[in-house]
């Protein structure tokens, strides 16, 4: 469906249905992602809140530096667009 983008970093928790959605989104895009668990590392969950500015998740982060929190599916079809 799109080109295979590398370096997305996808920051939520398992228990989290938004970030289980965006996930499943981006796999059935054919997307290349990193997920981050904010609940296994305390460090990334403030880097997670200093990147969306919030404690809003799931925060996911484009190469282009282009950030979306708490994305519709198609808020990152757009984006998956865009950087195709």
């Amino acid at each position: 469906m799109y080109r295979e983008v590398d370096s997305i970093v996808v920051y939520g928790a398992d228990w989290c249905g938004d970030c289980r959605r965006a996930k499943s989104f981006l796999e059935a895009a054919g997307a290349d992602y990193v997920w981050i668990d904010v609940e296994r590392d305390p460090a990334k969950a403030a880097e997670a809140r200093r990147i969306g500015g919030s404690t809003r998740i799931p925060v996911v982060v484009f190469p282009d530096g282009s950030v979306l929190v708490e994305p519709s599916d198609a808020e990152l079809e757009a984006t998956l667009r865009r950087s195709a």
